[in-house]
């Protein structure tokens, strides 16, 4: 698989890939990074975790033993007298223990709540870094939509507090890692058929919930990605999502090779960008390859913007079949998700589950 590329006018710290953890693969988990921001220091929004405004501590980098942490929701919010929410967490609470990932605008943890004894990953974000970079609007919107997402198939935000030089998120632990590994480490690079529509059919059912809350993802592709022990895939990055109830957006974003035509030709668009990038996404995970890969950017933009790619021999037709109904230019002739789940080739590999 080829280097992933950015799309124009995306500039490259914003989607910086976050270092493999040394240890074993069954404890590796990648969390990816924020993208763009506006003003200096995060006001608070309302999610489930009040500010903590006196944590200054460094994070040790110490280990402890996962086997013996409980299986338990984490504690989000004290109530006092007056009914109020008035927890408000410091990184006293946590037990810091190996780190997931490092990127440029800081590091993710592997963590566990003292009173609960419950796993989380804890990102921890430089405000240096979050100024510096002007990406302090999309931090914010990033908790804002992800911390207000219940379903099975996308990665829970418990919520988050600050410090004066930092910002901690609390997140959801994918022991598993990201899909793109799993996808490197699969013979051949690619998934099964079986495998791959279960997975298929999973996303599309997380993003057919996101958008009955009116948002848009944007920047679905295996990195952003992750696996839990049991299987289940999880939505792990919004940091280009958009709570976008009515508008139609303009802005160019998410990554190359899933840009859809309407992007590339500097079109407005809506959530059925997402449709899109979930038939890129279906071809990469049978083939090993997004469908539109070119060595020159003028070739890429072209084959996306006329929908021009090629089956290998080894696809079965009823995954052509959902592929071809996904990667079509005109967006209001796409697929819809609800008819995705439906799709004759996903019933085939999937009847055995359970429905969400």
């Amino acid at each position: 698989m080829s280097q992933r590329k950015l799309s124009a006018g995306v500039v490259n710290h914003n989607k910086e890939n976050v270092p493999h953890n040394p240890q074993s693969t069954t404890n590796k988990c990648q969390i990816k990074k924020v993208h763009q921001i506006q003003k200096t220091g995060l006001a608070e929004t309302t999610t489930h975790l009040n500010l903590a405004k006196n944590a200054h501590v460094t994070p040790p980098p110490t280990e402890y033993p996962e086997t013996t942490i409980p299986a338990q929701p984490i504690k989000t919010a004290t109530t006092n007298n007056d009914g109020n929410n008035s927890r408000r967490w410091t990184l006293a609470d946590f037990d810091i223990g190996k780190p997931l990932g490092k990127g440029k605008f800081g590091n993710v943890y592997l963590a566990r709540e003292k009173q609960s004894k419950f796993v989380v990953a804890l990102k921890v974000l430089f405000k240096s870094a979050i100024k510096e970079y002007n990406i302090e609007h999309q931090v914010r919107r990033e908790i804002e939509i992800q911390s207000h997402l219940r379903h099975n198939n996308i990665l829970r935000m418990y919520g988050y507090f600050h410090d004066e030089q930092r910002v901690y998120i609390i997140l959801e632990y994918a022991p598993n890692g990201t899909c793109y590994k799993a996808l490197q480490a699969s013979p051949d690079k690619r998934f099964s058929e079986e495998i791959s529509a279960r997975y298929i059919r999973q996303i599309a059912d997380a993003l057919s919930y996101c958008h009955t809350k009116k948002v848009i993802h944007r920047d679905i592709k295996p990195e952003n990605l992750l696996l839990c022990a049991n299987g289940q895939m999880k939505i792990a990055d919004f940091g280009w999502s958009v709570h976008a109830p009515s508008s139609r957006r303009t802005t160019l974003c998410g990554t190359l090779d899933y840009l859809p035509p309407e992007m590339v030709l500097g079109k407005p668009h809506n959530e059925k960008v997402d449709l899109w990038s979930l038939g890129v996404l279906c071809f990469e995970f049978l083939t090993g390859k997004p469908p539109f890969e070119s060595a020159a950017y003028e070739e890429l933009y072209r084959n996306i913007s006329k929908a021009y790619y090629k089956f290998p021999h080894y696809v079965s037709e009823g995954a052509q079949d959902l592929i071809k109904r996904l990667l079509v230019v005109n967006p209001s002739d796409r697929l819809e998700l609800n008819e995705v789940l439906k799709h004759p080739w996903i019933l085939a590999h999937t009847s055995h589950e359970a429905s969400k």
